[in-house]
């Protein structure tokens, strides 16, 4: 398992388990359709990669031009 999915640290980043399993779904899909890595690669799957970019902050839910609420935020 992926050390970085241990720990609530990552869905806290992106505001719950859903949100950051359609982020790192997207980011997988665009790392596989040839997107440069925000991260260093070496060793690592797809699925690494995005987990890895959200730890180091390269990658983000883009709340202004999404209609996703912001974690602590209500509708």
């Amino acid at each position: 398992m992926i050390e970085a999915l241990k720990s609530d640290e990552i869905m806290n980043k992106v505001g719950g388990r859903f949100k950051l399993c359609a982020l790192v779904q997207k980011r997988w899909l665009e790392l596989m359709q040839g997107a440069r890595p925000l991260v260093d690669p070496a060793g690592k799957s797809p699925i690494e990669i995005a987990i890895a970019e959200i730890m180091a902050d390269k990658l983000k839910i883009d709340y202004d031009a999404s209609n996703i609420v912001r974690p602590g935020q209500r509708r």
